[in-house]
This record gives C-alpha cells, sequence and structure tokens, in this order.
C-alpha cells in the first residue's frame, strides 16, 4: 500500500473514531453517572444539528450556532430531567418507556417546525491533498473536537467541585446526603450536561451529514453499542470503545462496503460483550 494510501485510510480510521466519541460521550455521562438509558439521545442530537441550522440561515457565525445549539439542549435537557426524569429515577423500565415516547415527540415536533425535508449546513473549511487523496480540513477539526470534549468531561468530573459531587452521589447517594449533597440538583446537573454534550455532537454533525427529523435513528444504535462496549468508565470506556469500534469499522467499509462495516461493529461489539459483560473499562476498573 502507498503512503498516501496509508495516511488517508489512517485519517478515515481517527475520522470514524471521533465520530463514535462525538455521537456517544453525552449517552456516557448520562448512562455511566446516573444509570439511565435515554432513547432520546438521538433526538438530542438531531436539536443540536437543528439548532445549528436554524443559527447559520439566522446570520450567525457556524462556531457561534454550535455553541447555542448545544447550550439550547442542555437546557432542553435539564428541563426534561425536572419535569420527567426525576420522577423515574430507580424504575429502569419506566425511564425507558418515558425517553422513548419523548424521542417521538421530539421526531413530530421536529417535522412540524423544519419539515420533512433533508436539509444541511455548509461545510466549513477547505481540503488538502495527500498525494491522489483531497482531505476536509473539517475532518481534522471534528477529530480535535473529539479529543477536546473527552478532555472537557474529564476536567468536569475530576477537577470541579460539581464532578466531584456527581460522581459522590453516584457511588453512594445516602451518604452523598449525609453529608450535605443534594443529590437532586447533581442529578440535574449532570443530566443537563449529557444532553449539551449530545447536542454539541449533533451540532458538529451538521456540515457532513443530511439533517433531518429522523437523523437521531441513524445514530442510536451505534452510540448505544459504543457505551455498552465501553462499560462504566465515561471517558476511559467510551475512548476505548470508540477506538476499537471505529477502526473495525472503518477497516471493513474500506475493503468491502458501508454496509458490511456497520456489521462487523455489531459483531465485535457482541463478541467483546459475551466476553467481557461489564464492558472494556469495567473489566479494568478504571473510575472515569
Amino acid at each position: 500500500m502507498e503512503a498516501d494510501a496509508i495516511a488517508n485510510l489512517a485519517l478515515g480510521i481517527l475520522s470514524g473514531v471521533a465520530t463514535l466519541v462525538i455521537i456517544s460521550l453525552g449517552l456516557a455521562v448520562v448512562f455511566g453517572m446516573m444509570g439511565i438509558i435515554n432513547f432520546a439521545h438521538g433526538e438530542f442530537l438531531m436539536l443540536g444539528a437543528f439548532g445549528t441550522l436554524t443559527g447559520v440561515r439566522a446570520g450567525l457565525p457556524l462556531g457561534v450556532s454550535m455553541a447555542l445549539a448545544a447550550l439550547g439542549v442542555g437546557a432542553f435537557g435539564l428541563l426534561v430531567e425536572r419535569l420527567l426524569i426525576h420522577r423515574l429515577y430507580g424504575r429502569l423500565e419506566a425511564t425507558m418507556l418515558a425517553t422513548f415516547g419523548l424521542s417521538l415527540i421530539l421526531v413530530q415536533v421536529a417535522v412540524l417546525i423544519w419539515g420533512t425535508s433533508t436539509q444541511g449546513v455548509p461545510t466549513p473549511l477547505d481540503s488538502f491533498t495527500i498525494g491522489r487523496y483531497s482531505i476536509s480540513e473539517y475532518r481534522i477539526a471534528m477529530i480535535v473536537a473529539a479529543v477536546a470534549l473527552l478532555v472537557l468531561v474529564w476536567w468536569t468530573f475530576t477537577r470541579t467541585r460539581f464532578g466531584v459531587m456527581a460522581r459522590a452521589a453516584t457511588q453512594n447517594r445516602d451518604m452523598a446526603s449525609a453529608v450535605g449533597i443534594n443529590a437532586g440538583r447533581i442529578n440535574m446537573g449532570t443530566f443537563a450536561f449529557g444532553a449539551a454534550l449530545a447536542g454539541a455532537g449533533g451540532a458538529l454533525l451538521a456540515p457532513v451529514v443530511a439533517v433531518a427529523p429522523s437523523m437521531g435513528g441513524t445514530y442510536i444504535a451505534r452510540a448505544f453499542m459504543t457505551v455498552v462496549v465501553g462499560g462504566p468508565g465515561v471517558v476511559s470506556g467510551t475512548a476505548a470503545a470508540s477506538g476499537l469500534l471505529g477502526s473495525v469499522q472503518r477497516v471493513v467499509s474500506d475493503l468491502s462496503t458501508a454496509f458490511v462495516g456497520t456489521a462487523a461493529l455489531l459483531v465485535v461489539a457482541i463478541v467483546l460483550l459475551r466476553v467481557m459483560p461489564t464492558g472494556i473499562s469495567g473489566r479494568k476498573r478504571w473510575p472515569l
């Protein structure tokens, strides 16, 4: 294989890994820190993409539109936690049913607001060439953004007062309450943070995918597989699972077709869960 082909494949793998990180990190925070299975995660991604699209059409710079979209989805997540989720803690089946119903509602609301047609955001930045291959600079930007989001989550939960309290409330809710930690407010903040990360993921995807009310369904299965394979470690598990699954999908897709690459991702995920039922980070017992 020639050097330019190797470089293109390496960038493709990194881009695939970055995409899995971007679509999965918000779900990993909500599931790993709170034990909540959020079936509306794909629709949070969709809201982030449409928020970015709306901001760009209003004349705002793309970066500002992305930031506002992420913050807007975070605020919406806070509202969802207060009105719906906080009533269902400890009732896994009820939470799953409620968030599934929410996902259906959000799709229909998006249809009413933005319509059913596929829309898009112009891809920013230019491209450069490596031998015979043309590489979009935005692919590099997405890789950098994925790393930045991982660092942000790690810093939030290990270096801030909120993060320490969130981990304490997760590990022992009764003991945390005994020392004065308001577990309700911490859970509200954690869910909103996870929603904001999902919104940021949708915002980052908006320039490279078709933005439509149904777009969440395209990513939700891969996001869940990444989080489950990663295990309880929010950062370490997501990074490890994204690296493994993203690499497998990209390499197999290049050797055959995108459909076979997705099937290979599913097969690897099933085998890993058979060998490591608690996920990659569960066996190593990484704290975050």
